[in-house]
């Protein structure tokens, strides 16, 4: 048996290093990385992209797959929540970083299965509304530094593009703020930033185009 951690990083800022340290932070051993790097999880389905088909490959029964949240592995509902059920029926563990969440297939309980099957739809849901969230906030942040002073950046954000995901994806999990500060290492007051506005996150982002 192996645990085979699968990091998919979409953008510069991303590194699958960074995916990795989270893991083992959290208590995890693991065996492998595989990594996709600069491949959208919204239109390319884990089956479709370099490593994602490699993942498959190495996965056996009993074997645990580690991904730092549900989003990793697709932004898409329809994609995500078959991945999910596929790996379940190879035998295959599926944990998360954020919130230790676990699936698997053992269960035969039908009450057991329906809420797990549940909690999984809900999980995909949520990871393609956060995609089309970020895109629209992306978009209204580049607009609004667009429309900025050029010479006027303000504050330079005390975060990079990897530790914004990273609070996104944990504050959309249901993650407390000041449970996000101590894990990212950022002040609660930024948190609350970024919460109450990921437009101007990511506009401080682009006018420092960090």
């Amino acid at each position: 048996m192996q645990t085979i951690l699968y990091a998919r990083v979409s953008t510069d800022e991303q590194t699958a290093s960074h995916q990795a340290t989270q893991a083992r932070a959290a208590g995890f051993n693991i065996d492998v990385v595989v990594a996709d790097e600069g491949v959208s999880g919204v239109s390319t389905a884990l089956k479709d992209r370099p490593q994602g088909r490699r993942l498959f490959d190495l996965l056996r029964r009993g074997d645990v797959l580690v991904v730092r949240w549900i989003d990793r592995l697709g932004r898409n509902y329809g994609d995500v929540t078959e991945t999910i059920r596929e790996m379940m029926r190879r035998g295959v563990i599926v944990r998360t970083v954020i919130n230790n969440m676990t699936f698997d297939g053992a269960t035969t309980d039908p009450m057991q299965m329906a809420v797990r099957d549940a909690l999984i739809s809900f999980m995909a849901a949520t990871a393609q509304a956060q995609a089309e969230a970020t895109k629209e906030a992306q978009r209204a942040g580049i607009a609004h530094a667009k429309g900025r002073d050029d010479a006027y950046l303000g504050r330079r954000p005390t975060y990079d593009r990897s530790q914004l995901d990273d609070v996104v994806a944990r504050l959309d999990a249901g993650e407390a703020v000041q449970a996000i500060a101590k894990a990212t290492g950022l002040s609660r007051g930024t948190i609350y930033r970024i919460r109450d506005s990921r437009a101007e996150a990511e506009a401080a982002l682009a006018r420092w185009a960090a």
